[in-house]
């Protein structure tokens, strides 16, 4: 099972849509900008707490490189 076809059956489990091809790629974005202006594991919590704040993956996205400019 690759990435896509587990995210997809992990969404269905969770009764969401899985990610668009065009938030897939906002979401791996804000994975690179947390882990790069920071540690590797904030990856991963910086897209749970996004989801968590019912945050748009590109509002998201815009405000992890505003904290990083900030930083």
């Amino acid at each position: 099972m690759n990435a896509r076809e587990w995210i997809t059956a992990f969404a269905v489990r969770l009764g969401v849509e899985a990610p668009t091809n065009e938030e897939w790629g906002t979401l791996l974005d804000l994975a690179a900008e947390a882990a790069h202006a920071s540690e590797r594991v904030a990856a991963p919590i910086a897209c749970w707490v996004a989801a968590k704040a019912g945050a748009h993956p590109e509002d998201a996205l815009s405000a992890a490189r505003d904290v990083s400019a900030d930083g």
